[in-house]
């Protein structure tokens, strides 16, 4: 009888049941995970157990996770200004010409086409493209002075306007992409292509969490009453991507449970929920300690992490111990499930509860048309909400080490999309210049950086590409972007890419 097969029942059903195991894992897995091939050589030389045996376990309650480190060892990499970041996304890309980047000498352009000497060429989008002429459409909005520098302002954001000696504004923002899209995907996971993990994820699994009771990285979509057909929204802009799926974002939902299938179901209480995680938890310890799967390890943690939410989620949405006052600074409908107001209270609740990255999405601002209609309408929407959170981080301690982010996906153009009035217009997607802000956890307050030609077209000074954005926001978290990689498809994935980018110093404090 050859010794190296099974000789009992016993062992022919563990024999099937590892080959089996096996057999599910993918090939990449295989070779990447396995200690099959030349690595089971080294690794027998070292002496080291096979990684398909030695599977660490995950913590299973808040004793375990208060013992183990929560992110990766050596990170951060330098002392950090960030514990956590709040980014709002804007998606659909705001006006920057009527917002934040003032061009008064438009007025008298209004209704001449724009001189091919701006356009250079530039590609455009379909929308556009066949257009026989591009009127030039300037902003109908007034612009004052605010703070300190007399940083120029829109009428639409008369909040944000009285708060720019806290912000740093990046008047230069650019990127390759020209549809939403692509744009979206990029700028929230460092590429046009999908598959690659969010911002929040990288920082969700590099650093970990704060709290054993609630998600390092949530997201939040808010309702909209600017332009109602707004563009969809794919959960792989808050995916891991290749990076284990523990560290995808949780959505919180407004209507229902703020979380999908968080209730009990009917007849089941916490007791009987308890027993069946333990034993459950025994069975993918058991398989995890067989296959050395990650994602087997995932499972384990996702379902110890529901069980703390059924208590940490209700408790984190309970908005009644907050006092008027600090609603107020909110606007009418904080209270509102699912508006913006209301999720960025929800962002300072779960910054003061040591949620790690939390992103609200708010959705309607592709004015393609009509936008004297809609832009005003998403304006209100936010303007208030967002001085109310950095006035409300601040009075807490909080902006001191919580950093803000504020933008959208790419900017419009100067010039008219269909019919010109003088009362009516509407921009096409514009990639080569937009406006982002800043503000807290060392970013430079009063700061203006960059600037745009006359027609808000093209960068004249001091450029700053998407992926020096993610790497400036990876630096005040305390990680050095070149540093920080995942190994997959035999590449050093990361966030920033290969392609140069740096952190803009020029902003911060």
């Amino acid at each position: 009888m050859n010794p190296t097969q099974p000789t009992l029942a016993s062992d022919w059903l563990n024999a099937s049941e590892a080959q089996t195991r096996l057999a599910q894992l993918s090939r990449r897995s295989l070779f990447s995970r396995s200690c099959l091939g030349l690595g089971a050589a080294a690794l027998a030389s070292l002496d080291t157990p096979c990684s398909l045996l030695a599977a660490e376990s995950v913590p299973t309650s808040t004793a375990d996770f208060a013992s183990k480190p929560s992110g990766l060892p050596g990170l951060p990499h330098h002392e950090p200004a960030a514990k956590r970041a709040i980014y709002l996304f804007m998606s659909g890309a705001p006006s920057q010409m009527d917002m934040w980047d003032h061009k008064p000498v438009m007025a008298d352009w209004f209704d001449k086409d724009l001189p091919e000497s701006i356009r250079q060429g530039q590609r455009l989008t379909t929308m556009t493209s066949g257009q026989a002429r591009f009127p030039i459409a300037p902003s109908i909005y007034s612009f004052t002075p605010h703070g300190q520098n007399g940083t120029m302002a829109s009428e639409l954001i008369p909040h944000m306007a009285g708060k720019v000696d806290e912000i740093a504004l990046v008047k230069s923002m650019w990127t390759e992409a020209i549809n939403h899209d692509p744009a979206i995907t990029y700028i929230c996971t460092g590429n046009q292509l999908p598959g690659k993990a969010s911002l929040g994820s990288w920082l969700s699994y590099g650093l970990g969490t704060e709290n054993a009771d609630l998600p390092a990285f949530v997201v939040m979509t808010a309702s909209w009453t600017g332009r109602k057909q707004a563009q969809a929204l794919f959960n792989r802009l808050w995916g891991s991507g290749f990076l284990p799926s523990k560290y995808q974002g949780v959505a919180l939902r407004s209507t229902g449970d703020p979380v999908l299938y968080l209730s009990n179901p009917e007849g089941i209480d916490a007791t009987v929920r308890r027993r069946m995680l333990d034993s459950l938890a025994e069975l993918n310890q058991q398989t995890l300690q067989r296959i050395g799967d990650p994602e087997t390890e995932a499972r384990i943690a996702q379902y110890e992490m529901a069980f703390r939410m059924q208590t940490s989620v209700p408790e984190l949405a309970d908005l009644s111990d907050e006092p008027q006052h600090v609603l107020d600074l909110y606007g009418p409908e904080v209270l509102k499930p699912g508006t913006y107001a209301n999720c960025c209270l929800m962002a300072r609740r779960m910054a003061e509860r040591g949620v790690r990255f939390t992103q609200i999405f708010h959705r309607g601002w592709d004015q393609h048309g009509q936008l004297p209609t809609d832009l005003p309408n998403q304006c209100r929407d936010v303007d208030q909400p967002s001085a109310g959170l950095l006035t409300d981080l601040k009075q807490r301690g909080l902006l001191d080490d919580t950093l803000v982010v504020w933008g959208g996906e790419f900017g419009r153009t100067v010039y008219c999309q269909g019919t010109l009035t003088k009362t009516n217009y509407g921009r096409d997607h514009h990639p080569k210049c937009f406006t982002v802000w800043l503000a807290g956890a060392g970013i430079k307050p009063g700061t203006v950086f960059g600037e745009t030609d006359e027609f808000s077209y093209n960068i004249v000074k001091d450029p700053v590409h998407i992926r020096d954005l993610n790497a400036t926001i990876l630096h005040q978290l305390g990680i050095d972007h070149e540093r920080f990689s995942y190994p997959f498809q035999g590449l050093e994935q990361k966030l920033t890419g290969v392609e140069d980018s740096r952190v803009v110093q020029e902003i911060l404090g």
